[in-house]
């Protein structure tokens, strides 16, 4: 069985509540229940802090075992050179997802640091974007 990981960064806990128009008003362990039954051939892992460091903890802690992971990094994907560092430090592969397209919001978002260190990038496709990148990851896609 193919073990993913989920990696959420700050505010993402709030899916569901925050900004209904923009993430949609399910949240995220309704979701990832949800792609639990969707990928039932799958392990697949949930973890989300608001803090840069715990994130970097969780990428060290499961990037050797895990098959793939799936990285939102909120606000830190334009900031954080250590999540950059810590995913290019990994064996397993990542693919970075925005909720909301970060092209059409503000001009500091448009450029993520963490997109080096991937295998790709979905954005702008609602929740459904960590699925494309659980398919991607599982070689469905």
């Amino acid at each position: 069985m193919k073990h993913i990981e989920i990696i959420n960064g700050p505010n993402l806990n709030l899916v569901g509540v925050r900004e209904p128009e923009v993430y949609g008003s399910v949240s995220m362990e309704q979701f990832v229940d949800s792609l639990r039954q969707r990928f039932a051939d799958i392990e697949i892992g949930y973890f989300q802090s608001n803090i840069e460091g715990e994130l970097i903890d969780r990428i060290q802690q499961v990037g050797f075992s895990a098959d793939g992971l799936v990285i939102n990094a909120g606000g830190y994907s334009h900031t954080s050179v250590a999540l950059h560092d810590a995913l290019a430090a990994v064996a397993a592969p990542a693919v970075e997802v925005h909720i909301s397209n970060i092209f059409a919001r503000e001009d500091y978002r448009h450029h993520s640091l963490l997109s080096s260190a991937c295998r790709g990038m979905v954005c702008g496709l609602g929740l459904e974007g960590y699925a494309l990148a659980i398919e991607a990851l599982s070689g469905r896609k």
